[in-house]
C-alpha cells in the first residue's frame, strides 16, 4: 500500500470499505472485520496491521481480533515481505473463491448443526413422543427441505468456476425449461 493509501484512501474505496461494513452487519459480521476484509479486497499488496488500523481509524486490538476471525474463516492470510519484519495480510482476490469459501465455512457453522438436530429431533419423536404426530411432520418436512437444499447447494460448490458461471447466466432460462417440462407433463 502506497504512502498516501496508508492514511487516506479515495473516496471511491472508502464508500465501498464503509458498505461493506455495513453490508457484514446485514450478514452477521462484525462492521470492522468486514471493513478490514473489503480494505485487503482493495489493496495491491498485503498489509501490515498497523497500516490497516492507521487507514481504518480502528484500534490496533480490534484489528488484530478481526483479522483472526477472518483468518478463521478462510479468506484471509498472514504473508511476510522480504525486509520487513512486520507480519502483513492479504485476502483472496476472485470474488468465486471468497464466495466458496464463505459458503463452505457458513454451511459448516450454522446449516450442518441445524440438520443434526433436526434429525436428532425427528428420531426421537419417531421413538415415542405420544400425540407429537404434527411436530414431527413438521420437522420431518424441514428437514427433507434442508437435505434436498444443501445437496443441491453442496453441488454448486463443488462446479469449477467456470461451469458455475455458465449456470448463473443460464438462470431464468432453467425456470423456464422446467416451466415449459411441467406444462407438458399436465
Amino acid at each position: 500500500m502506497s504512502d498516501t493509501t496508508k492514511t487516506s484512501l479515495t473516496p471511491v474505496a472508502q464508500k465501498f470499505i464503509l458498505h461493506w461494513g455495513e453490508m457484514g452487519t446485514k450478514w452477521g459480521i462484525n462492521r470492522t472485520v468486514a471493513q478490514v476484509h473489503a480494505l485487503l479486497f482493495l489493496s495491491p499488496h498485503p498489509v501490515p496491521a498497523d497500516e490497516i488500523s492507521s487507514t481504518l481509524s480502528v484500534a490496533r486490538s480490534n484489528v488484530s481480533t478481526s483479522l483472526r476471525e477472518l483468518q478463521g474463516w478462510g479468506i484471509v492470510r498472514l504473508v511476510h515481505v522480504l525486509g520487513d519484519r512486520r507480519d502483513h495480510f492479504e485476502t483472496t482476490k476472485d470474488v468465486w473463491e471468497i464466495f466458496q469459501t464463505v459458503s463452505e465455512e457458513r454451511k459448516r457453522r450454522e446449516i450442518d448443526p441445524t440438520l443434526r438436530v433436526l434429525a436428532e429431533c425427528v428420531q426421537e419423536l419417531k421413538a415415542g413422543a405420544q400425540g407429537e404426530t404434527y411436530t414431527r411432520e413438521r420437522l420431518e418436512s424441514m428437514l427433507d427441505f434442508l437435505t434436498i437444499m444443501t445437496g443441491l447447494f453442496e453441488e454448486i460448490l463443488r462446479m469449477p468456476v467456470g461451469a458455475l458461471k455458465g449456470v448463473g447466466k443460464l438462470r431464468g432460462k432453467v425456470i423456464t425449461l422446467l416451466g415449459s417440462e411441467k406444462k407438458k407433463a399436465g
